[in-house]
């Protein structure tokens, strides 16, 4: 792996908590991520993340598209969100590198954030959004402006679309590549661990599809019903940090400790929250057809190879969970119409073909879903280097 373009640490004056900025990879001078907050954070993690960014660029580049891909970023700061202290933290570390914001790294909502909390933060310290490096770049960027807020407003029952597209895209990705196994969605049973955007609407757009959602965990525990959650009384019982209130459980309904959701047979497991939480020593307890990384690497190498051994794939995330990043883009740049219907018709379109290539290139290779991505992706940033130039 090349060194990265930029790696940045910052100590907190106040509360010493760090913060980490990684520039993998620049496209234009331009890279994308998002900013997490999680207790633990490191560098380490920040820079994983930040490649994993380039690949979800490269992965989803289509020369028809406005879009051009971006380079990879990352940043992360070592709080927990529930901490009293965490927005002035964030707040902090952003004035300190806000002119990587404003001039190269594009960032977001992620693990931990929430895209209103970041934008409220950013406004305080003048900036008009979050994407100000792309829209410098923009011919029209007014228009892309209005294109964005439009899209970021519009609700479907009850939830921003902005919450639904990561998720509907870790659904169709699990639900286009079990079908590549012959079961029909209404065949397939589903465990999603995680209940916040991703996880909560993986689990909606699974059950919409007809698939069987067994068990879901979050933080307080699991909820399993081997005939069918009702998803969508969980999530109007979800609260804003993906804890289901356990009063709307329904009487068939039970529960565990969270850790349990290995346990679970299924078809599609879906590890939907935080990243490293399917270690060597947990792969003999998970029985699924494939695991689909809703996450940010949640699953350990080892722990990888190990389901391998065992005749178990996994989709990876830079792979089944590149819809987020790739809508925002979408909007900017004019791909899509700021709807609902807009956006999952291009997810529907493009998740599809990269299942498909991905798949087909494993099985005719005989490598790994992972490898078949990677590979792909490579080959779609060398088009890219070879139109625009990349740097770092």
């Amino acid at each position: 792996m090349n060194p990265s373009f930029l790696e940045t640490t910052w100590t907190d004056p106040v509360t010493g908590r760090k913060g980490y900025v990684v520039l993998d990879t620049l496209v234009r001078g331009l890279a994308s991520g998002g900013l997490r907050l999680r207790e633990g954070c490191t560098l380490d993690e920040v820079r994983g993340l930040a490649q994993g960014m380039t690949r979800k660029e490269s992965l989803v580049y289509d020369p028809a598209d406005n879009y051009l891909p971006l380079g990879g970023g990352k940043g992360g700061i070592d709080i927990d969100p529930a901490d009293p202290q965490a927005v002035d933290v964030l707040r902090r570390f952003l004035a300190a590198v806000l002119p990587v914001v404003k001039e190269q790294w594009n960032t977001g909502e992620d693990f931990g954030l929430r895209q209103e909390t970041l934008d409220k933060v950013a406004a305080e310290l003048g900036l008009a959004s979050t994407v100000e490096a792309v829209f410098a770049t923009l011919p029209d960027a007014p228009a892309a402006r209005d294109r964005l807020a439009t899209a970021f407003a519009v609700d479907v029952d009850g939830i921003s679309l902005g919450d639904l597209v990561g998720g509907y895209g870790v659904a169709r990705a699990g639900i286009t590549y079990v079908e590549r196994l012959g079961l029909a969605p209404g065949e397939m049973t589903a465990v999603v661990q995680g209940f916040g955007s991703i996880g909560g609407a993986a689990a909606r757009y699974l059950a919409a599809a007809g698939v069987t959602v067994i068990a879901i965990a979050d933080r307080a525990g699991l909820i399993r019903n081997d005939a069918g959650l009702d998803v969508e009384a969980l999530l109007a019982a979800r609260n804003g940090l993906g804890i289901i209130d356990r009063s709307a459980l329904r009487p068939t309904d039970s529960t565990a400790p969270t850790e349990q959701w290995l346990d679970v047979p299924c078809d599609l497991l879906v590890p939907a929250a935080m990243s490293y939480v399917i270690a060597a020593a947990d792969a003999g307890r998970i029985d699924a057809r494939v695991v689909v990384e809703g996450a940010n690497m949640p699953t350990l190498p080892d722990a990888e190879a190990a389901l391998l051994a065992r005749g178990i794939p996994v989709l990876p995330d830079f792979l089944a969970n590149v819809m987020t990043n790739a809508w925002w883009w979408w909007v900017v740049f004019g791909d899509i119409a700021p709807t609902a219907e807009s956006s999952y018709a291009k997810i529907d379109t493009v998740m599809r073909r990269l299942v498909d290539t991905v798949a087909t290139d494993a099985e005719t290779t005989g490598t790994t879903l992972r490898a078949s991505a990677l590979a792909l992706a490579s080959r779609n940033s060398a088009a890219v280097q070879a139109r625009v130039g990349i740097t770092g």
